[in-house]
């Protein structure tokens, strides 16, 4: 995992088990998951991973299929959600997927990008990658009415070889949990404090 938030500087949400009086500014980009984990906290609504995939050698790697596996799927914590910055959208770039954490066997659907004026259409799998040829995947996992569980598996096969790679959060798996209805703030739009949010 190359990334926990693709779309940085733009926002995301952290589900934290407390009010916003106990609740310290939030940090740069790049401390902000480190800063939630502090707080027990857990990813939002959606949760932005990028993926980054390289051959060990020169010898071709087919990469075959992203798949999800759910662990677990539980009522969405009834905690108040916490804004990392706001205000920005950037476009979506090829090789994006994105996957329904809610629905009972989720998939990760190939989502078209743009570049520039021009729309590159969504690509499915299979890829291929190697020591010197890099994929980049731009992952869009989304909960709304559960608190989710999961990993990912990598199918691949090379030289007559096949595996599944597992992909998680540092040997545990992702989690996820919807939003609806939870109390939600900003930090410092008028005053330098966490703000009630309301979406737009």
């Amino acid at each position: 995992i190359s990334s926990y938030n693709w779309d940085e500087p733009c926002g995301q949400f952290y589900l934290l088990d407390r009010g916003p009086e106990g609740v310290a500014p939030p940090p740069p980009p790049q401390d902000r998951r480190g800063w939630a984990r502090s707080y027990g906290g857990v990813d939002a609504g959606n949760m932005l991973l990028q993926l980054t995939v390289q051959g060990t050698s020169r010898e071709a790697v087919v990469l075959k299929g992203l798949y999800v596996r759910v662990v677990s799927r539980k009522a969405p914590l009834p905690w108040s959600a916490y804004l990392m910055g706001n205000g920005c959208g950037s476009s979506i770039v090829p090789q994006t997927f994105a996957s329904d954490l809610d629905t009972g066997h989720p998939i990760m659907t190939p989502v078209p990008g743009t570049r520039g004026d021009r729309t590159i259409p969504a690509e499915p799998f299979p890829y291929k990658v190697s020591s010197e040829d890099v994929e980049v995947f731009n992952l869009d996992m989304k909960a709304g009415g559960y608190d989710v569980s999961w990993y990912l598996e990598l199918k691949w096969s090379s030289g007559g070889r096949e595996g599944m790679l597992r992909i998680d959060d540092h040997g545990k798996p992702f989690r996820t949990s919807g939003m609806r209805g939870r109390p939600m703030y900003t930090y410092g739009n008028d005053e330098v404090k966490w703000e009630p949010y309301q979406a737009g």
